[in-house]
């Protein structure tokens, strides 16, 4: 565990030359989203039907938004950065010539994402509160399984990003498979209203259990399959993506 905290180190010496770049997509992003669709076009939406699932347009919108920028901020930070450290710069092999191991790399690099996705999620429920979208207490606690939601992905886009050799699969990764979870997992309508075929593989998605477990603990309502299941099937997916990662690093450094 001490030698992972070595990566986590370095990755937060490296974000502190580096921050603002990320200010926009972090943090500006969500609130532009907050006030353009939770704000102003959530009140025609209210105008037309009282609101979604018994809360106002913005209310419901703001917890699925915060999940879904946990998705966007775990899986851009495992993404592009892990493709450098291991091919263009090179900072992986280099660090496996110190007592460091993979399972450290691997462990340092999502303790990392980890700290990142609750940074913006707390500035995310800040800025949310502050606009009236949703309690700050609760907006808090629903960091939580914002967390958990980008550490799903995270696990599994450093697997993925590891198995590369240019960044061309991870801008279709983003292209097919981040951008359409954003719109179709139940983060700005309920999935309900989707056609048939589509509601049962939404079901499937990480990012709608993490909708409906930052939902449920913002507004205080009960997620479909209860807080449990959600959880459990969140965290599962963080093992089995750590897992797949550690594997992959070995495979791919170990050369």
């Amino acid at each position: 565990m001490n030698t992972s905290l070595r990566m986590y180190e370095r990755s937060a010496r490296v974000y502190k030359g580096v921050w603002r770049g990320s200010v926009f997509s972090s943090f500006v992003n969500p609130f532009l989203y907050l006030i353009a669709m939770g704000m102003f076009l959530g009140s025609l939406v209210d105008e037309q039907t009282g609101g979604v699932a018994g809360v106002s347009y913005l209310e419901f919108l703001a917890p699925g938004l915060l999940a879904a920028t946990a998705m966007q901020t775990g899986a851009g930070d495992s993404a592009w950065p892990v493709l450098a450290g291991i091919k263009w710069q090179r900072t992986y092999p280099a660090a496996l010539a110190s007592p460091l191991t993979t399972r450290d790399l691997v462990i340092g690099h999502l303790a990392w994402v980890a700290t990142r996705v609750a940074l913006v999620s707390v500035i995310y429920v800040l800025v949310a509160a502050a606009l009236g979208a949703m309690p700050l207490i609760d907006g808090l606690l629903a960091v939580i399984p914002a967390v958990l939601t980008g550490l799903a992905f995270a696990g599994f886009v450093t697997w993925f990003s590891a198995t590369l050799e240019d960044g061309i699969g991870l801008t279709n990764l983003f292209r097919f498979g981040i951008m359409p979870l954003f719109l179709f997992s139940g983060t700005f309508f309920e999935i309900s209203q989707l056609p048939d075929w589509m509601e049962p593989i939404a079901y499937l998605t990480p990012l709608w259990h993490g909708v409906e477990l930052t939902r449920s603990v913002a507004l205080g309502t009960e997620p479909p399959f209860g807080l449990l299941v959600h959880a459990s099937i969140l965290i599962a997916l963080i093992i089995i993506g750590a897992a797949m990662a550690v594997r992959q690093f070995r495979k791919r450094l170990y050369v």
